[in-house]
């Protein structure tokens, strides 16, 4: 493992910290980042997320493909787990700590807005992060691939009657724009650029040497994203603390009750860890992008559902690598 790898925990702390001081110190910095924006989707982290996802489309072999259809069992958890359990228990856990557990602290309408926030973000399953998690847990690139693809695939259909089921409202209006770009950044252009990669280099063993170079790249790109996420929100953070902490309390048990179902399937049901870690990773991670843009259009830019899919992103990242950590030191107990 590279120094990146070997203290990342350290690494993303420290980005965390830095993210909120600068956001502090420098907000006119963030705004200029914030700015390069098209369709809801920044283009500054998409570049580094698009540098982050490369590395892993490298390692795609389309000729595998095929053979995607002998491990059914590892897309079967992923998509019973995101369409089936994980947008009913964000929404139950959402009203049961902002109606009853938080009553006291927080009044009403902002409950209503908090809810709704988190449902946007239980109702949007990850697509671009799932291959940071993956090459962090030596997944398998071109099942994850798959995995991602068909839960885009299902996105476009199941989302706003899911969100609109579960706010209770029927005119959702899901920013498809953000959902078509972010498709098109996060896997078709990687994927493309990572296939003329594989046919230019030919051979596997010059392709594992490119991966093995630019993997501290992909690293570095994570840091420097979420230095971004959590300096775009410093001054909110100063600012809300105590709010923020109490949204953060159902996202984190959600993360860690979906990633042990999820993973518990894959593990009684013998599929292999390179899949199976993948595979709890999707149904625990979010799409922000599209959680946040469908906030803002609905609810309004300084609306509560905003600040808590915003929240969702702040969560997500420390959640994700002790995740990842702990997939890493259980493998063994995985069919190989």
């Amino acid at each position: 493992m590279s120094i990146f790898e070997r203290y990342l925990s350290l690494w993303i702390a420290l980005a965390m910290l830095g993210g909120i001081v600068l956001g502090n110190l420098a907000p006119g910095l963030f705004t200029l980042v914030a700015a390069a924006e098209v369709a809801s989707v920044n283009l500054v982290v998409a570049v580094l997320i698009w540098a982050m996802v490369y590395p892993m489309m490298v390692g795609v072999d389309p000729r595998s493909l095929r053979d995607v259809a002998k491990q059914p069992r590892g897309l079967m958890i992923t998509l019973v787990v995101n369409w089936l359990i994980k947008p009913f228990t964000m929404a139950a856990l959402a009203v049961l700590f902002f109606q009853y557990v938080f009553a006291p602290w927080i009044q009403p309408e902002d409950a209503m807005q908090y809810i709704a926030g988190l449902i946007l973000l239980g109702a949007a399953p990850c697509t671009a992060m799932v291959f940071v998690w993956s090459q962090l847990t030596r997944g398998d690139e071109t099942y994850t691939l798959l995995q991602v693809s068909v839960n885009d695939l299902i996105m476009v259909i199941a989302f706003a009657p899911i969100v609109a089921f579960l706010l209770g409202v029927t005119d959702i209006t899901v920013p498809w724009s953000t959902l078509v770009l972010s498709v098109l950044l996060f896997i078709a252009l990687p994927l493309a650029a990572g296939l003329i990669t594989r046919r230019r280099l030919e051979s596997r063993a010059a392709i594992e040497a490119l991966q093995a170079r630019v993997k501290p790249y992909s690293v570095i790109g994570l840091i420097v994203t979420v230095m971004i996420l959590f300096g775009l929100q410093g001054q909110v953070i100063v600012s809300k603390p105590f709010i923020i902490a109490l949204i953060a309390v159902p996202i984190i048990l959600q993360s860690y009750g979906i990633f042990a179902l999820a993973y518990a399937a894959a593990f009684a049901l013998k599929v292999p860890h390179r899949i199976a870690a993948p595979c709890a990773l999707i149904g625990t991670s979010n799409f922000f992008e599209l959680a946040v843009a469908v906030a803002i259009s609905l609810f309004g830019l300084n609306s509560g559902a905003a600040l808590a899919t915003v929240v969702g992103v702040l969560v997500e990242v420390p959640v994700m690598l002790t995740l990842v950590a702990f997939a890493n030191r259980t493998r063994a107990r995985f069919a190989p």
